[in-house]
């Protein structure tokens, strides 16, 4: 067979082929590179979107739990606010200071028992040494009744809610009375 030079050979040499191919497999995998490349960017924008939208809510829940965290508490409190009306509507009808009193009594009782539910506890005060973490000193008093730097009087009872400090007892502490004061106060 004899070929004639204005002739083209339909098969291309191997190494335009292996070119050719790798041509093509380039332009597939930036094609496939670009699609996978647009869908992380898409996942991404919606794990995005889905975590401020989580944000949102647990806000939004945080919020709701703060403005009625206490409803319990006041819903308890509401029997005594019923209570002391009562008492009030009582002493209107007829004047029977006794019987006030006891209604007062027993309110007071009311109270102790729902702070007792919810772990709020007096603070222990009286003829207890001073504690600055829990008393508050209000004044000194000489005395020989009780030991120097100890609780002679609770002015204002302190509470605990749980084992955390709310309000300290406010106290008189003891301090001894000063013997040559004393001395020269007889002279």
């Amino acid at each position: 067979m004899v070929k004639k030079k204005n002739e083209t050979t339909t098969t291309d040499s191997p190494v335009k082929k292996a070119k050719a191919k790798n041509n093509s497999d380039k332009k597939e995998g930036k094609k496939e590179l670009t699609e996978q490349l647009e869908s992380e960017k898409d996942r991404v924008l919606r794990l995005s979107a889905e975590f401020e939208n989580y944000k949102k809510r647990k806000q939004r829940e945080s919020d709701e739990f703060k403005k009625f965290a206490n409803e319990t508490i006041f819903r308890q409190l509401l029997t005594v606010v019923d209570n002391l009306e009562r008492a009030i509507f009582s002493t209107k009808e007829n004047s029977d200071e006794g019987g006030l009193l006891e209604g007062v009594k027993l309110t007071h009782k009311e109270i102790l028992k729902l702070f007792e539910t919810f772990n709020v506890k007096p603070v222990e005060a009286e003829n207890q040494p001073f504690d600055p973490n829990f008393h508050q000193a209000v004044t000194q008093e000489e005395t020989d009744d009780f030991p120097e730097n100890s609780v002679s009087k609770v002015l204002q009872k302190g509470y605990l809610l749980h084992d955390r400090l709310i309000r300290p007892a406010m106290v008189v502490v003891s301090k001894r009375v000063n013997k040559e004061i004393e001395k020269n106060k007889e002279k």
